[in-house]
């Protein structure tokens, strides 16, 4: 592509200007092989970070070379009508072609200057290396260092922050939107799409695994003999165990009755082997009838002894469980026990396939209790944060606070982020960068000095003659 201006040294082409901000380091591309793959990732990486050309770039850059052009015929212009006017004046005219000449001459003189200041923002004029010139390739790296504690110290500065956030007003203008027809049902559909993306992505096993060593660590790490015993001592004196003693009763009275002829044969078989069976078997129907009349003493009875002797054993124990050291010890070696168990431990871990099939049941149906639990509480959140000035002062203050710890802690890092940016890119991909965007005002300069040239040139030459020159 052909220069559009004088000293213009090519959008791609040409020696690259040299400097110590990195102007000097050899342009980086991305290695192309006969079959068209890129042979270093790690150029391709850097090239892919570095600066974009867009449509609306190369849209620039053409209104760039149309300025270039106009402006040049601005000098072109001069110096045609600086030729006229000489001829003029040698060929015995006087008067109008000395003043028109001065001018001329005046405004090739701007024209040239503003040229060569333009020119030198971006590049080395006609390729010499005159210093201070190619300014933005040679300073690009200060730059990016300077625009980034630009940044930092008055945009990233706390007040500032904080005083941008406040004038907002975040609070009530979220709450009136979550308030609005329609938006709380629209975070909730996004809410759940986001579950069910999360629930999606997790791998069962693994979330089975994290869930199994948290509640075995958690289990393993809490001591339970004490509040045992706190519940048990409790429960015991509200008399919360009566009814596992009636249904313990009664299940044994209907157990008994069910199986007669199963407790008559067990004592038989117990008895003596030189005693008659029909004694044996006496001896059976007689331990039956005593087993049946006591456990039906105790059903019947709510004052039965075996009660009673029931309730001071559980309230001892209870005891026990909270001062005795033994017994506090037995309890935790019978709970790592049954931790230790393979049938724990799978309850434990399947206990995520149905919390995950629960959810996502529920996310999925959009008339389930759980999201429409959530719309309400979206909504009602929304009103009155709408309206509660104590809630919206109190929320605004958080995101202030929020907004604050993010500055204060991550400011370096921002604004490095702008000039480790601007220090990864080729020095001359940044200089026509700019120079698409910001060229075309530029060549206004040049234009400009040359009208304003002309006149200063014409109104000195004006002044010197009205004093005798």
């Amino acid at each position: 592509m052909r220069p559009a201006g004088p000293g213009c040294t090519g959008w791609s082409s040409g020696a690259e200007p040299r400097g110590n901000s990195g102007a000097d380091k050899p342009k980086i591309r991305p290695a192309i092989s006969d079959t068209g793959r890129v042979e270093s990732e790690h150029e391709a990486a850097v090239a892919a970070a570095g600066v974009r050309f867009t449509a609306a770039d190369e849209e620039k850059r053409r209104g760039v070379r149309r300025m270039k052009a106009i402006a040049t015929g601005f000098l072109a212009a001069a110096t045609v009508v600086y030729a006229l006017a000489t001829w003029a004046k040698a060929a015995g005219w006087t008067g109008w072609p000395e003043y028109v000449a001065a001018a001329a001459e005046a405004g090739m003189v701007g024209a040239l200057a503003d040229w060569f200041a333009v020119t030198a923002l971006f590049r080395r004029p006609f390729g010499l290396p005159i210093p201070h010139t190619a300014i933005i390739p040679t300073k690009k790296d200060a730059f990016g260092k300077s625009l980034g504690s630009f940044v930092g110290e008055n945009f990233l500065a706390v007040q500032v922050v904080r005083t941008r956030l406040a004038s907002l007003g975040i609070a009530r203008r979220l709450g009136e939107w979550l308030a609005a027809p329609g938006n709380a049902e629209r975070v909730t559909t996004e809410a759940a799409a986001a579950l069910r993306g999360v629930l999606a992505v997790l791998r069962d096993e693994d979330v089975q695994a994290v869930v199994g060593e948290a509640v075995t660590r958690r289990a393993a790490a809490t001591q339970v003999a004490e509040p045992l015993g706190r519940l048990l001592g409790k429960v015991v004196a509200d008399g919360g165990h009566h009814g596992v003693v009636d249904l313990v009763a009664v299940r044994a009275h209907d157990w008994l009755a069910e199986h007669h002829g199963d407790v008559v044969e067990k004592v038989a078989i117990k008895s003596p082997g030189w005693t008659p069976k029909f004694i044996d078997h006496q001896v059976g129907e007689r331990v039956y009838k005593e087993l049946m009349r006591f456990v039906t003493a105790i059903r019947d009875d709510p004052q039965h002894p075996a009660r009673g002797a029931i309730d001071t054993f559980l309230a001892d124990f209870a005891v026990e469980l909270r001062t005795d050291p033994a017994t506090q010890a037995r309890v935790e070696r019978a709970k790592a026990d049954l931790l230790a168990r393979n049938e724990v431990q799978e309850l434990i871990a399947s206990s995520w396939s149905a919390v995950r099939t629960l959810v996502l049941t529920a996310a999925e149906d959009e008339n389930s209790e759980l999201r429409r639990r959530i719309r309400d509480g979206v909504r009602a959140f929304g009103q009155k944060l709408a309206t509660d000035e104590r809630l919206q002062a109190k929320t605004d203050g958080w995101l202030q606070d929020a907004a604050a710890y993010v500055v204060e802690t991550y400011r370096d890092e921002i604004t490095s982020l702008i000039s480790d940016t601007v220090a990864g890119w080729d020095a001359a991909d940044a200089s026509r960068k700019i120079e698409a965007n910001v060229g075309r005002d530029l060549q206004f300069i040049r234009i400009n000095g040359t009208v304003v040239g002309a006149l200063a040139g014409l109104l000195i030459h004006a002044v010197a003659t009205a004093l005798g020159g």
